[in-house]
């Protein structure tokens, strides 16, 4: 089983890891696209005002821009602790076996799809964004993305989000809706917890022994952990254990 998380904007600053070397990195398909992007982001960090309206940012993340001309020359770290915010917190990627690192990947805008363990370095780049000249991410990548996505082997649980999602398609994955349920047992999709409860499931499927190869046995996972999941395609769960 393979669990797909989306990234994340905010990144670990640092990193031990040697310059970026594409040749490092899983699903060397990619390597075309990702050199291609990489020298695309260096070259618009020597145009700041393009940079900030190609990258969605204001005058005060110029140092993300920074970050960027950097790409080929600082220092990496594994992906899975690269990337920050809610959802990495809580999978606490820190504390997971090397097994469990590897039974993660990462859909990034500037990579493609990266296991967790592959060296990258800080950048900025997001699914929505488009630069000068290439537009959109999601016709730059489909073509190539596509192709990897529906050869993986494992079963695989396609926690991205929907501009990542929209990125290439993953076929028969399991995809979770995190949901509460209200008074009235109507149900709703959960925002501001979302990420969290995804970051938990994460991190409950990567760990498990078990190796689930199709819904039902994702389901069971996340089933016997406490958490409440329902319908026949045993996509929606409850965090009821969170």
């Amino acid at each position: 089983m393979l669990v797909v998380l989306p990234p994340s904007e905010t990144k670990a600053p640092s990193g031990r890891g040697a310059p970026l070397d594409l040749g490092a990195l899983s699903f060397p398909a990619l390597n075309p696209v990702r050199h291609e992007l990489a020298d695309a982001l260096v070259a618009l960090a020597d145009d700041v005002p393009a940079s900030r309206e190609a990258l969605g940012i204001s005058e005060c993340q110029d140092d993300e821009i920074e970050r960027n001309a950097a790409l080929w020359t600082s220092r990496t770290a594994p992906a899975v602790r690269r990337y920050t915010g809610v959802l990495y917190d809580a999978l606490d990627a820190g504390s997971l076996t090397t097994a469990a690192r590897c039974r993660i990947a990462v859909c990034s805008a500037l990579f493609g799809l990266v296991m967790g363990t592959d060296p990258i370095p800080a950048y900025r780049l997001s699914a929505g964004s488009a630069l000068p000249g290439r537009g959109g991410l999601r016709t730059v990548w489909r073509p190539v993305l596509g192709p990897v996505l529906a050869g993986l082997d494992d079963h695989v649980v396609d926690l991205r989000s929907g501009g990542y999602a929209a990125l290439a398609p993953l076929p028969r994955a399991t995809t979770l809706d995190v949901v509460s349920e209200a008074g009235d047992g109507s149900r709703v999709t959960v925002s501001h917890a979302n990420k969290s409860a995804k970051g938990h499931a994460a991190r409950l499927l990567a760990s498990t022994r078990r190796r689930p190869k199709d819904t039902g046995g994702v389901h069971a996972v996340l089933a016997d952990a406490g958490l409440r999941v329902e319908g026949p395609v045993r996509r929606r769960w409850w965090p009821s254990a969170l």
